[in-house]
């Protein structure tokens, strides 16, 4: 029930609107609400003010409390309504109504006032969540059901805190997994139903174990697959709550293969899920990662010395004795590329990555059986120290990967950078190990490297696992035939290309920084060229050059005084030049032919007297001195200068030629590496002129 408006002022001053008319009242904080809420209604001529309450009218539709109206903020609009007593007793009943349209208006209006604390306060006190509960685990028509409308209040009631999930019973549990199982369902239904369901699992481990017993894995993944992202987002949140609270013996990780199916683009919060269930799923390695061979354990040195009989298929060795036996296995294990090959066992203790490298290296061994051969015994045949070692290489390639995929690292809060390939390939792990130490012996061969090349190799294989991974490929074979085609040669040209952008960039943003300084250095040195002064000649209307005159800015920059000069005149001081023009009077400065002087001879001026021609204008733009410079050099010191008195840019070529040419000397210089140069204080001192100069040499002779 609305009545009216209300328009709040701090102390508080507001206005209420109702039937088109307006009261004004003033509000003192201190007093009590329910007195304020009586002084409303008995405006309005309404009887029983515990019946009714206030509440913002705008956004989130809250109760004023005596807890929370310090809260009101000047010119908030608020209506008087229901109290939450009498609101949640009516809903209580309507839900109840043997009206199907009574209890449909109840459940709707329910889903709107749940978000309020101080209602759902009310309503659970009067067990309204129970009769919702109830109503649930009656329902014999999904349809009935009041999760029709996704927007039904029970979850927002529960979300409060004020009852704990653990209330509920095992038949409602039951029902809403029923929901989610079922194969033709409301999407809103399950959208809700997935929604509790996360709750249930992450609020306590025992009904983590009853949902786990109802929901199975396939259908969760069968969610997955749809194309409805919102479904496929709550059935994955179910997912990595149901995989996060399981502890080590109950997790049950599903199939990457069959997680997602969409080709879509992946909203936030989905990536996110994607990147913690990519980390749940590694991170099961982390164990074996970190446990360091045993070389006691006859079960674990059994599993090495498969790798060699797979690797070369000795018959004869069980004829041979004790020291003759050892010595074949310590010359075929040092074929295999271990550094330690009486006990290679010794090179699997360092963890990480522990007896992961010995679990790839027997997977590559039986997957890819052929590979695995013809690597060995190619290796095999090569010159000492140009073979490439598979047992080294494994090792250091599975620590190479743990790092990459972050095994052993917990995922963030905020994580998601996933690998969409961990989704299209069961055991990635393993697989891209098989794919990777192929690529090792093909990068060691274009290489031309050596045994101690070694470290240099991994690198250039970490950075073509690195930006293949960060290509984002959907498939393994997709990143095999990327990783291959990033060879040795374009890792050089990707590197010299990113040195080459990188010194750009560092050249551009110190050229940013240095120009301010080196412009003001230009400004300074024009206007000191401007306070030297410089002769110029008048052109009569005969276009004789018989007359000069002399121009010079004064030291403060305020005066520009001229005056006629004789030739032989070097530089007249300020005092021999008659006439001056205060700087603040220019008005403009105009070049070639908009120049007054220009204009008077047009038609009879030729070019290079127009690229050499300007005027400041002064007083109301009607007067003005008119130069011909003497040379290109000196129009362009000239305008320059006369720009800076305007506080104008400069714009001349000799003005940018000149800043190039002390931006190149000046980053040149800030380049230099001097680390441990040592930079003496003062010059050094100029030698004395040799006595003749007979060492050097004649250019103009020819040589025979």
């Amino acid at each position: 029930m609305q009545r009216g408006l209300l328009f709040f002022f701090l102390y508080v001053l507001f206005a209420l609107v109702s039937d088109h008319t307006l009261f004004c009242c003033v509000l003192v904080q201190k007093k009590p609400l329910s007195a304020v809420i009586k002084e409303v209604c008995d405006g309005w001529n309404l009887p029983g003010p515990d019946n009714y309450a206030l509440q913002y009218a705008d956004g989130v539709q809250t109760y004023i409390t005596e807890s929370n109206r310090l809260d009101i903020k000047n010119g908030c609009i608020l209506r008087l309504t229901k109290a939450p007593g009498r609101c949640a007793e009516d809903l209580y009943k309507g839900i109840q109504s043997s009206d199907s349209g009574v209890r449909c208006d109840s459940l709707k209006e329910l889903a709107k006032v749940s978000t309020d604390v101080t209602f759902a306060q009310e309503f659970i006190s009067r067990d309204g969540h129970l009769l919702l509960v109830k109503i649930v685990e009656d329902a014999n028509d999904i349809r009935s059901f009041f999760l029709i409308d996704p927007k039904a209040g029970f979850m927002e009631l529960m979300d409060h805190g004020i009852v704990s999930w653990e209330n509920l019973s095992s038949v409602f549990i039951k029902k809403i997994a029923s929901f989610v199982n079922a194969k033709l369902t409301d999407a809103s239904i399950q959208q809700v139903s997935l929604d509790i369901l996360e709750s249930m699992v992450l609020s306590s481990h025992s009904l983590f174990l009853e949902v786990k017993q109802e929901i199975t894995m396939e259908r969760l993944i069968a969610h997955l697959q749809v194309t409805n992202q919102q479904i496929q987002t709550k059935a994955m949140a179910l997912l990595m709550a149901l995989l996060q609270t399981a502890g080590d013996t109950e997790r049950q990780v599903p199939p990457q293969p069959n997680i997602i199916h969409s080709s879509g683009s992946v909203q936030d919060k989905m990536a996110h899920y994607l990147y913690v269930l990519q980390s749940v799923t590694l991170n099961h390695m982390e164990a074996r990662m970190r446990t360091p061979m045993d070389c006691y354990s006859q079960e674990q040195r059994d599993i090495l010395h498969n790798l060699r009989l797979v690797a070369f298929e000795t018959e004869t060795e069980n004829s041979l004795n004790h020291e003759r036996r050892r010595s074949l296995c310590a010359k075929e294990f040092k074929k295999l590329g271990f550094s330690n090959n009486s006990n290679p066992g010794q090179d699997l203790v360092r963890t990480p990555p522990g007896l992961l490298a010995l679990d790839t290296m027997c997977y590559f061994a039986a997957r890819y059986t052929d590979a695995y051969s013809r690597f060995v015994l190619e290796n095999s045949s090569r010159e000492d120290k140009h073979e490439c070692p598979f047992g080294r290489s494994s090792i250091q390639l599975t620590l190479i990967l743990c790092e990459i995929l972050r095994i052993g690292e917990p995922p963030s809060e905020t994580g998601s950078d996933y690998h969409p390939v961990f989704f299209s390939q069961d055991r990635l792990m393993e697989e891209l190990f098989c794919v990777c130490i192929q690529l090792i012996n093909k990068t060691w061969k274009e290489m031309r490297a050596t045994q101690e090349d070694f470290d240099k190799v991994m690198q250039v294989v970490r950075e073509q696992i690195t930006r293949t991974l960060s290509s984002k490929p959907t498939s393994l074979e997709l990143f095999k035939n990327k990783v291959n085609a990033l060879n040795y040669s374009e890792i050089l040209k990707l590197r010299q290309t990113e040195r080459r952008n990188a010194r750009d960039f560092l050249h551009s943003e110190l050229k940013e920084r240095l120009k301010p300084e080196l412009l003001e250095l230009i400004r300074q040195q024009r206007l000191n060229r401007l306070c030297q002064g410089t002769m110029f000649r008048k052109i009569s209307s005969r276009r004789r050059q018989d007359k000069l005159w002399y121009c010079r800015l004064s030291p403060n920059h305020k005066m520009l005084h001229y005056g006629d000069a004789e030739e032989d005149t070097d530089s007249p001081t300020i005092e021999e030049l008659q006439k001056k023009i205060p700087v603040a009077d220019i008005q403009g400065l105009l070049t070639g032919k908009d120049c007054p002087h220009m204009k008077e001879h047009k038609g009879k001026q030729n070019k290079e007297i127009l690229d050499l021609a300007f005027s400041i204008t002064y007083d109301v733009e009607e007067d003005s001195l008119n130069f011909i410079a003497p040379s290109r050099t000196d129009f362009c010191l000239w305008t320059d200068g006369l720009s800076v008195l305007l506080g104008r840019d400069m714009t001349s070529e000799s003005m940018h030629s000149e800043l190039e040419i002390l931006l190149s000397m000046e980053i040149k210089l800030r380049l230099l590496d001097l680390e441990n140069v040592p930079i003496p204080k003062s010059a050094p001192v100029v030698p004395k002129p040799p006595s003749n100069y007979n060492f050097c040499y004649d250019f103009s002779q020819t040589e025979q």
